[in-house]
């Protein structure tokens, strides 16, 4: 199972990682969220020590959510050194997300 980041947790899991962060932003009730949720999974499990890999339930944790604009979910972004340096709005193939990390490695 993928991290699971929190308003509480965000600053030192995502903004202070010294590796490139996956972050799924999602919710229970949404459909396409439950699509991505298992991709990211077993992203997180093939990146182990390469990258960090985590979801927020938007509906418990709305700081962030608000602060990065995501309107729609589910949203990944990719984080590194502390910025956003890549985005996916939406359900994608698995090798979307793994070819956006890679850019970031």
């Amino acid at each position: 199972m993928a991290l699971e980041i929190t308003d509480a947790n965000f600053d030192e899991l995502v903004l202070k990682s010294d590796k490139p962060v996956l972050v799924d932003f999602w919710a229970a009730w949404c459909g396409p969220c439950r699509m991505v949720g298992p991709i990211v999974d077993e992203i997180h499990a093939e990146y182990d020590g390469k990258a960090i890999v985590g979801k927020v339930d938007v509906d418990a944790n709305q700081e962030f959510a608000a602060k990065y604009g995501v309107r729609n979910i589910p949203t990944v972004l990719i984080f590194k050194n502390g910025e956003v340096v890549d985005k996916q709005v939406g359900v994608a193939p698995k090798n979307v997300y793994t070819g956006k990390i890679d850019a970031a490695l």
